[in-house]
């Protein structure tokens, strides 16, 4: 059982896989949030929101960024401000704009998605250079692309960037914008060593989440050129998205973004122990070797047994984790679960499905 670290709250809770959005804010952020200067961010007049954007836009090598509530909110603010009614958005089709944002960009942007599939959820040059629209009247035509990194159905992969640098260039040359869902941008960034900026180089604009591995509460932040953050202010409002004394909240982003970046190492160090204890475990299968980050997915392969009823049992030990679909659990680390944790966890989820095994062979319908 992990033991949490806010005041006020239950010391004993379970070992929370499902998300490193379940982070709870660390004690230097609840000082910071108290003692937040603030103003109108309405009216632009809060000195925390203002500092945290200009933070943000440094760390990701971009003119200008605005602090918005959600993940979603960012991405579809970029998409209304780079596109027009009745265009389409090239993007992966097992990304997070497409799957997990309730169709926002066709409800409220009036433009159609459409996804190409990717190894790994990677899109290459010559994949959307094909599914570029031809500059004739009566086609839809492409109004943005955008790109996930890290890709979160696809296990936390790393966008390779030389395929980001030739998409960027693709996108240069018909004119056509790009985006980056960058929600966790900081994992790949950290996995590989660079700068942020580097990785958001080839982009006119990213989002990053400062509410999942960076720890949050609450928050992103969109970034790019002037121009377009003037133009995703007004977005912004449109969407509700305007908040008043915002610098309570940007404040815990400051020390996410402060504090939080480097020890990201540490949730891809467990989410590979992880990945290895569960490869050891027969009835389940994955590569640890395809763990580059902070998420591990793995496939359920126990006759009669499903993820959903694995994600059942391993809740009663103690252990929440997400079935994505009947043969697949996902499992996230973040800094709310140690090593000693996640080798608990490993250990409660062999006991189930040897178990399991066990009863299948007793009744003669399992190996």
């Amino acid at each position: 059982m992990a033991t949490q670290k806010g005041p006020g709250e239950a010391t004993r809770t379970p070992i929370d896989l499902r998300s490193d959005t379940v982070t709870r804010p660390t004690p230097a952020m609840r000082r910071a949030m108290a003692e937040a200067e603030v103003g109108d961010d309405v009216f632009r007049e809060d000195p925390t929101v203002r500092r945290l954007e200009e933070l943000a836009a440094r760390m990701l090598g971009k003119e200008a960024a605005l602090f918005v509530p959600s993940g979603t909110m960012g991405n579809q603010v970029a998409v209304n401000v780079w596109t027009r009614p009745g265009q389409e958005v090239i993007l992966e089709e097992r990304s997070h704009i497409f799957n997990y944002e309730m169709g926002t960009m066709a409800a409220f942007s009036g433009v159609l998605p459409r996804p190409l599939r990717g190894p790994e959820g990677a899109l290459d040059e010559g994949t959307v250079r094909a599914a570029i629209r031809p500059q004739v009247y009566y086609l839809t035509q492409t109004g943005l692309i955008t790109l996930e990194n890290t890709h979160n159905m696809a296990g936390g992969t790393i966008f390779p960037q030389d395929q980001a640098e030739a998409i960027g260039r693709l996108a240069r040359e018909r004119g056509i914008p790009i985006h980056l869902d960058g929600a966790r941008i900081f994992n790949a960034s950290v996995a590989l060593a660079v700068e942020a900026a580097s990785l958001a180089r080839p982009f006119g604009s990213v989002m990053t989440c400062l509410s999942k591995g960076l720890g949050a509460p609450v928050g992103s932040v969109v970034a790019g050129p002037g121009d377009f953050i003037q133009d995703a202010l007004r977005v912004r409002k449109r969407l509700g998205g305007g908040m008043r004394q915002a610098g309570v909240l940007a404040a815990a982003g400051l020390v996410a973004l402060r504090d939080n970046v480097e020890r990201l190492a540490e949730d891809h160090a467990n989410a590979r122990l992880l990945a290895e204890r569960v490869a050891g475990i027969e009835g389940l299968r994955i590569d640890p070797r395809g763990v580059q980050t902070n998420i591990v997915i793995f496939t359920v392969e126990v006759d009669g047994f499903t993820a959903h009823d694995l994600a059942g049992r391993w809740k009663e030990e103690g252990v929440l984790a997400l079935a994505l679909d009947d043969a697949r659990v996902r499992a996230v680390t973040h800094y709310d679960v140690d090593r000693r944790q996640v080798v608990s966890a490993c250990d409660s989820l062999g006991r189930i499905v040897a178990g399991v095994r066990r009863a299948g062979r007793e009744k003669g319908t399992g190996p």
